[in-house]
């Protein structure tokens, strides 16, 4: 049986911790030949030493995704490693923001280049690699539940990320008609590096805003989110473009709150 993704180049950027790793090594597993960008040398050499060798290959890239030469930089290196890419994960980006009233000038910069410019870039980079090839492809965008529904303290991430979406929405109706399908995925709490200091503090208002709120219970492992991406990016999702997938355990739609445990029986 026939590996779901097999053969398949794909880029995969933030590539060397958490979801950009996980959806790595989801690919590799699945047949995909992948090349995994971050800008931790360490990190995405390890993400390759992880992915192995099989069914799938794995090259990995040390490139910071704002600088203006990496996303023509990264396909040329992907074709030459590859081919031209049929996937394109955009991953990369940052978190950490601020309410409205102490977001500084060099704050709302460096969001917009990191989460909106860059992925901009790759997006186009992506998007004409694949119709020159012109054998279709995908491209997922990685949005977040703050990009669907407010929290507090999350002014420009929040707003990146809502715009991740609508760019998601208008490359979907620009692109279909070349057979290329452009998604989002929209992560809830996930365990990564940047979310662990909050178990680590046991932060009580970001916990309990999340999984306190969340029907699961819990927050989500990277390969959770990775299989997602995967499922987005095969021919089982052939006829879905344009779509937001939410992996948050329910958060973003039912305003959840836990029953007392006698109302709740």
């Amino acid at each position: 049986m026939a590996e779901r993704l097999e053969g398949m180049p794909a880029i995969v950027t933030g590539a060397g911790s958490g979801i950009g790793r996980a959806t790595t090594l989801r690919f590799v597993a699945d047949g995909a030949d992948v090349l995994a960008i971050d800008r931790d040398a360490d990190g995405v050499a390890e993400t390759a030493r992880l992915a192995g060798n099989g069914p799938g290959r794995c090259a990995h890239a040390k490139s910071d995704v704002g600088e203006d030469g990496s996303p023509a930089e990264m396909v040329a290196r992907c074709k030459a490693e590859f081919g031209s890419p049929r996937i394109l994960v955009n991953n990369a980006g940052i978190g950490a923001a601020k309410p409205v009233h102490t977001t500084s000038d060099e704050d709302l910069d460096r969001f917009i280049n990191i989460n909106i410019r860059a992925l901009f870039r790759y997006a186009r980079e992506g998007v004409a690699a694949m119709r020159e090839a012109g054998q279709g492809g995908c491209i997922i965008n990685i949005a977040s539940v703050f990009g669907l529904r407010g929290f507090p303290g999350s002014s420009i991430y929040s707003a990146s990320k809502a715009a991740v979406i609508g760019l998601t929405q208008n490359m979907a109706a620009d692109y279909g008609p070349y057979g290329i399908r452009v998604n989002a995925v929209a992560p809830g709490l996930i365990k990564t590096n940047l979310t662990k200091s909050r178990f680590e503090d046991n932060d009580a208002f970001f916990l309990e805003g999340l999984i306190g709120q969340t029907p699961l219970g819990r927050a989500a492992e990277p390969e959770e989110v990775a299989a997602g991406i995967a499922f987005l990016c095969s021919n089982d999702a052939a006829y879905i473009t344009g779509q937001t997938l939410a992996i948050d355990g329910g958060w973003s739609t039912t305003k959840y709150r836990p029953f007392p445990d006698d109302v709740h029986d």
